[in-house]
């Protein structure tokens, strides 16, 4: 029989077997050992891990392009297995899996950026204000649990996540142009019933509606993004869940910039086309941007066949959804509660700094000039604060800037310890290349063995911590822009870190289970009990994982209106330093989530794998092993 070669992007066989020749080729006169090389350069992914074997200069380079031009073949194929899911991914289809999350940022930055100044040009009083924001924090701690039930227990043939990624992005798309173009919709049609536009009764009309469609884009932007996260963590395979995680917080990075910069510029100047005031054509870019990602990503990757599984067990009202997520947080994994632990802690002191940042940035800037014209006209205070806006604004983009390129250029330096393993059939195994290149081993040099990505968002807690207390004694604009700047680095690390160990803990225990429900060799007894229980599916495991970043968006949002109940002044006013006590007081949050961070394990362990293993005579390798090169880096995909 003739071996057909497999497609670069994948790869299920072994190292053993990549190396052996053709049979078509055992009569050529080439050199083997060449034959061996070239063969298992088709065969084995650009990502997976180098041994000894090397090419020659003009193999390397070949190679190296041949890995940069490679297409995620797998992405429209038909995995047949689960060995064929567990395949090494590509570049392509890393960034084709997560560009979703990028676009949804946009949405999410222009929401972020420019709705408070909308709705405070409605008339809205800046103490309805909180009522207002606060709906993302209610929204995201009942809407993600609620949507990753619903997700879990989705039979379409279509898969779980993809009909709840178009339905939350359409809304998403819908409440925001809704919201952009409220005045035109609300007194249009009170205007045929006679109403006049500019009476008061329209004015609150308006008001009223816009809160509403505030409230609907925060419950359409908390499903689509509950849908994504557990879209990613369905396919992307078991020992590749730190490398999609962090491109997902590149694409990230690449939103909250393009945002940014959008925000930053005079769009009715050059995209009139699409509205006549800022807040419109942000819209308008924003649904283009999230409605076209989420439509390629659904289109270029092939999710399960959910259709296929076992119907999901019956759901009752409001009582059962609560129960069910009451017992799916009993029985979180190990390592995702102490996530759930950390995040929690975490978020009371980000929560501010997200909000407050360019806040903080321009009050130091008005200061001097409060300090030296203490009687300003209230047109000069309001001229000053816009100015103070734009500066602060400025801070945010390289707060963007830094973040992305934190995610850009760190993973090249963590050692890899979510990646390390590959989990395919119940065996645990480990991934490896059989040659290497100048690049990998470049990139393999570079390398800090101590730094795994625990460590390294320990150390970005306490970096935030440090920023934060910075606070209460800078004074200068451009020190106070270097500290938020510096934030990113933080930043960086809670897009990738906690979704990385958390994915790996659930794709490994699915894939775990999915192995000895393929194989027929274990009975559903009690053994697999807690393995086929629905509660630990990754939807409703991620809706609990917002939980725990939402509740203190709550805890944060009423603490910080008590400290400023008590140390603000009126606007205007010179000498008001507490937005620097509540970032402060983030601050001390932050260090105990550090302490909390240090808890966690640096290698996701899952009960049953060793009797998994056990029953096959297979013995676990539990010593570390860089494989970062491999599953995820920059030119070595």
């Amino acid at each position: 029989m003739v071996e057909v070669e497999r497609s670069p992007t994948l790869q299920g066989e072994s190292a053993d077997k990549a190396a052996k020749p053709s049979p078509t080729l055992s009569g050529s006169t080439r050199n083997p050992s060449i034959e061996r090389v070239s063969k298992s350069a088709h065969e084995q992914s650009p990502l997976l891990s180098p041994t000894t074997e090397t090419l020659d200069d003009d193999e390397e380079e070949a190679e190296e392009e041949h890995e940069l031009m490679s297409e995620p073949s797998a992405a429209n194929g038909e995995p047949h297995d689960e060995a064929e899911w567990q395949e090494t991914k590509s570049l392509w289809y890393m960034i084709l899996l997560t560009i979703s999350i990028g676009g949804l940022q946009i949405a999410w930055s222009v929401e972020l950026s420019n709705g408070s100044p909308y709705l405070l040009s409605l008339g809205l009083s800046k103490s309805l204000m909180a009522l207002v924001w606060i709906a993302g924090p209610i929204t995201g701690t009942l809407v993600q649990p609620y949507i990753g039930i619903l997700s879990d227990n989705c039979r379409s043939k279509w898969g779980k996540r993809k009909p709840f990624m178009a339905a939350g992005a359409l809304a998403t798309m819908v409440s925001l142009c809704a919201l952009a173009w409220v005045r035109e919709i609300v007194g249009g049609i009170l205007g045929l019933f006679g109403a006049d536009r500019e009476s008061k009764f329209v004015h609150v009309s308006i008001i009223v509606v816009a809160v509403l469609f505030v409230y609907l884009l925060d419950f359409a932007i908390n499903t689509v993004q509950a849908a994504i996260r557990a879209f990613i963590l369905d396919c992307a395979p078991s020992h590749q869940q730190e490398a999609a995680n962090s491109m997902a917080s590149r694409v990230v990075g690449v939103g909250n910039i393009i945002g940014y910069v959008a925000g930053y510029m005079d769009l009715p100047k050059y995209m009139w086309f699409f509205g006549n005031t800022q807040f419109k054509v942000l819209c308008v870019i924003a649904s283009i941007a999230l409605g076209s990602t989420v439509f390629l990503s659904s289109a270029t990757i092939k999710e399960r066949d959910a259709s296929l599984e076992k119907a999901p067990p019956k759901t009752g009202g409001l009582i059962a959804f609560f129960k069910t997520v009451f017992s799916s947080i009993m029985r979180l994994p190990p390592q995702t509660r102490k996530v759930c632990e950390v995040q929690f802690f975490a978020w009371i002191g980000f929560f501010p700094q997200l909000f407050y940042s360019s806040a903080y940035v321009g009050d130091i800037y008005v200061q001097p000039f409060l300090e030296k014209n203490p009687n300003m006209t209230p047109d000069e205070i309001d001229k000053l604060y816009e100015q103070a806006t734009r500066v602060g604004t400025f801070a945010l983009l390289i707060y963007a800037i830094t973040s992305l390129s934190t995610n850009v250029l760190l993973p090249f330096l963590i050692a890899p310890t979510y990646d390390s393993q590959v989990v395919s059939s119940g065996v645990s195994m480990r991934s490896q290349k059989s040659y290497t290149t100048r690049t990998s081993r470049f990139f393999d040099s570079i390398v800090i063995p101590w730094l795994t990505l625990r460590r390294a968002w320990l150390i970005a807690h306490c970096i935030f911590a440090a920023c934060m207390f910075s606070t209460l004694i800078v004074s200068t604009v451009w020190g106070a822009t270097v500290i938020i700047g510096v934030v990113g680095v933080s930043w960086a690390l809670t897009l990738w870190a906690p979704f990385a160990i958390i994915s790996a803990e659930i794709s490994k225990r699915h894939a775990l289970r999915r192995s000895r429900q393929s194989e027929g060799g274990m009975s559903m007894g009690e053994n697999d009990d807690e393995d086929d229980d629905d509660s630990d599916q990754a939807g409703i495991i991620l809706g609990i994982h917002n939980m725990a970043i939402a509740a203190p968006q709550i805890i944060a949002t009423l603490g910080s209106s008590i400290l400023f109940k008590f140390l603000q002044k009126p606007r205007g006013t010179p000498g008001d330093h507490s937005l620097s006590v509540v970032l402060a007081a983030g601050g001390i949050f932050t260090l105990f989530a550090a302490f909390l961070t240090s808890r966690i394990k640096d290698e996701v362990e899952v009960p049953g794998e060793a009797l998994e293993d056990g029953r096959r005579g297979n013995r676990r390798e539990t010593r570390p092993m860089l494989a970062q090169r491999q599953s995820f880096g920059g030119l070595e995909y």
